[in-house]
């Protein structure tokens, strides 16, 4: 056995006891312990980290650790790009896609009007879940620390507000969602792709009032709904922009 110290920066802090925050934790080490199995023991998962120093030298997670390693533990970083430093990307490749768990309805409902591809079922299991993040290279929105912490999920967030709308603004910041978002281009209750439509293609589906007084319209042809640039669709605009404004 071997003993190491750790040090935790940044919201990483958050998955620490109060004792333990923004201190150097000197703890003893599993025979054969790697970085990423030391970091998760002691509380964060290895998905919400970006950069990790061993002895003051860049490391990937899965170092073997030795007798008085000091490791230095990052979050992601937000406003500096350190894609040269850090051993893997913290981001899926390609298009971004989520897969949200049971606890998050109201914020994956808000990323697809985004425009982003989030799946959402209130019946997902965890290792449902993970399958889906491994298989279709989807990101985990969470607030279940223990479930980023499996090893197969390679992409993740951990989610702290409790609110949708905070949730987005937080999503948003720490993802750095602003560019990638494509507004009012998914269906907000299966997540199918909107296709812009006719009015008279959707008339027998409108409301009088709505007939009456609107002429752009898209529909998903999954569900068969409509959207048009109502009340609700000037809510969520407003929405859209308070969470890009704060990033």
């Amino acid at each position: 056995m071997v003993c190491a110290t750790f040090r935790f920066y940044g919201n990483l802090n958050d998955f620490l006891p109060r004792e333990r925050r923004q201190h150097d934790i000197a703890t003893p080490c599993a025979r054969m312990a790697t970085t990423k199995h030391m970091i998760e023991a002691l509380g964060v998962p290895h998905t919400e980290v970006e950069l990790v120093l061993v002895n003051g030298e860049v490391s990937g997670l899965d170092l073997l650790l030795e007798e008085g390693d000091r490791v230095a533990v990052y979050p992601r970083f937000t406003r500096l790009d350190i894609a040269d430093l850090a051993p893997a990307p913290m981001l899926p490749p390609g298009r971004l896609r989520f897969v949200a768990d049971a606890h998050l309805g109201g914020l994956a409902r808000l990323l697809r009007m985004a425009g982003f591809d989030t799946i959402y079922d209130n019946s997902l299991r965890g290792d449902q879940v993970e399958v889906l993040a491994v298989e279709e290279e989807r990101m985990v929105l969470t607030r279940d620390r223990e479930l980023l912490k499996r090893r197969t999920i390679a992409y993740g967030c951990y989610v702290r507000a409790l609110k949708a709308q905070a949730q987005l603004r937080e999503v948003f910041e720490r993802l750095a969602l602003a560019e990638r978002a494509r507004p009012f281009t998914r269906c907000l209750h299966d997540n199918a792709p909107l296709r812009t439509v006719a009015k008279v293609e959707v008339l027998e589906r409108l409301p009088p009032q709505v007939a009456a007084t609107q002429e752009e319209f898209s529909t998903c042809d999954l569900c068969g709904r409509v959207y048009w640039k109502g009340s609700h669709w000037e809510r969520m605009s407003g929405m859209l922009e308070q969470a890009a404004r704060n990033v």
